[in-house]
């Protein structure tokens, strides 16, 4: 199972953005990372330069290697529609961005490991493959060996209201994949249209 493994604070500061945390550290440094930081002067990034970062910003923060990004892309690219919405759409129907959109883990590394060590149930069937796509009515729940871990109990959060495609009930530890979402409702600051045109070259 491929995954980054690096130092998350330093992605964060690449970004300028929490997209790997809570962004805590962001508060005490949010230079870039390098030798020199900020203050050694820079040439305006090329047009490349941009679309690539916007690029890696997406496989971050959904925790993606270059494959089987790569492999998303196309797949959304088949996908009768606007190619970058599509991508988005594939991305946030994966198990273990559904587990964190349901508020069962804090992060998605977090609920990556839950899918991966089987503690997540798609319709009465243990799914252990992180990036299993869902469909709209699949019924999401954390498996009956799993219900009473205090583990598992302390990772869970409050969901946010705004994700309103998906819903969980914390004491029935169940909720239901509603429906596809809509561009504009997904909250993470990407500009897909970059990624399509960096693709496209």
């Amino acid at each position: 199972m491929a995954r980054y493994t690096g130092p998350k604070t330093k992605i964060c500061r690449k970004f300028g953005e929490p997209i790997l945390g809570n962004g805590k550290y962001l508060d005490k440094n949010s230079v870039p990372p390098g030798q020199h930081g900020a203050s050694r002067k820079r040439k305006a990034p090329s047009e490349y330069s941009i679309q690539l970062k916007e690029k890696q910003k997406a496989k971050y923060t959904y925790g993606l290697l270059e494959r089987q990004f790569r492999k998303t892309f196309e797949e959304a690219a088949r996908i009768k529609g606007v190619t970058g919405e599509n991508l988005i759409i594939l991305l946030e129907s994966r198990l273990d961005n559904t587990v964190y959109r349901m508020g069962i883990s804090p992060s998605r590394p977090a609920a990556r490991q839950l899918v991966s060590h089987k503690h997540v149930m798609v319709n009465d069937v243990v799914v252990n493959i992180p990036s299993y796509q869902l469909k709209p009515g699949d019924v999401i729940t954390i498996a009956d060996k799993s219900k009473e871990s205090e583990n598992i109990k302390s990772l869970m959060r409050p969901r946010n209201p705004k994700i309103g495609w998906v819903d969980f009930s914390e004491a029935q530890m169940s909720g239901t994949f509603i429906a596809f979402p809509v561009r504009e409702n997904v909250p993470e600051n990407i500009r897909e249209q970059l990624i399509v045109e960096l693709y496209s070259k």
